[in-house]
């Protein structure tokens, strides 16, 4: 199965008669977050088919694409297809084997519902199905997204766990937990849902936001967007996860307190992730009004400590 290649313009949805001819070309970037995925979940069998199952189902790619058209066509926002899809999986992925690898409980696990192998299949699904709503409207695209992804999770969780019913059941709702979570309205509960959110709020870096201010929107959510050049997960020192933020111009500390601290501070990963914002130094950038911070779980602050690289 060869990884989802979007043209240069985007693929058409033919069989809905809806052109997406707003779609930069991102295959290389879906196919790093595919191969960091795949790398990652290669331990875990059940979650690797999975994966490939929703990637290769054209009923998921369509639920993607007709998001896709809702959010950027219709109301000028940002990717909400297949690429954000691919690219905010491989940070979930990350996160879950960062969190792991430092002994942080996971729900599915604690609860008794299932093993680590079925805790990142949670993960998994609720990422590549948060967003399906949207194909819907905006508003309320979470429990739009939680009606849609039930008959999904149905058709592609029964082959890996239809002989136990009971698994099957536990583990649909805690998928659909963390789908109907993912904005933080209401607050994930779970650690899965958890991941499942922050890693939703990755996706922010300045070729992504460049869509929705491509195409008019302007305002302080697609300048700040532009001023994002990297986020880097890697493990942290006292914290598991660190999240490296770097900027080119401080504008872009809007969309980290925003999107970024908004969600984590709601969850119960504020514990275990710390954001680091450092203003890089990148050709032609501003002249920075700040220059580090970090996020120590309740507030920004200045970093007295300037010797962490920007990536």
């Amino acid at each position: 199965m060869t990884d989802i290649a979007l043209k240069n313009k985007s693929d058409s949805l033919h069989s809905a008669g809806l052109p997406l001819d707003f779609q930069p070309d991102y295959t290389a970037l879906a196919q790093t977050a595919n191969q960091t995925t795949r790398d990652i979940v290669s331990a875990y069998p059940k979650t690797a088919q999975l994966f490939e199952a929703l990637l290769s189902d054209p009923r998921v790619m369509t639920h993607w694409n007709l998001a896709n058209y809702i959010a950027v066509i219709k109301l000028g926002y940002n990717d909400h297809g297949p690429i954000h899809a691919q690219v905010v999986t491989a940070a979930a992925m990350r996160l879950m084997q960062l969190l792991h690898q430092r002994g942080v409980a996971f729900d599915v696990i604690e609860s008794g519902a299932g093993d680590l192998d079925d805790a990142h299949a949670v993960v998994l699904a609720g990422i590549m199905l948060h967003d399906i709503g949207n194909q819907i409207h905006r508003t309320g695209h979470e429990v739009f997204s939680v009606a849609l992804a039930q008959p999904i999770l149905e058709r592609h969780l029964t082959p890996l766990y239809g002989d136990d019913p009971v698994k099957l059941q536990a583990l649909t709702g805690f998928t659909l937990s963390a789908i109907a979570c993912h904005d933080c309205n209401p607050s994930p509960l779970t650690m899965e849902g958890a991941v499942v959110a922050v890693a939703d709020a990755t996706d922010m870096t300045k070729g992504r936001g460049r869509v929705a201010f491509d195409r008019g929107k302007i305002d302080i959510h697609s300048v700040s967007a532009l001023g994002v050049e990297t986020v880097d997960i890697r493990a942290g020192g006292d914290k598991p996860i660190e999240m490296v933020v770097a900027l080119s111009n401080s504008a872009g500390i809007f969309q980290v307190e925003q999107v970024f601290a908004r969600k984590l501070i709601a969850t119960p990963l504020k514990d275990y992730v710390t954001i680091r914002a450092i203003a890089a130094d990148y050709p032609d950038a501003e002249q920075h009004i700040i220059r580090n911070v970090v996020f120590d779980g309740t507030r920004f602050r200045l970093d007295e400590d300037a010797d962490h690289p920007a990536a």
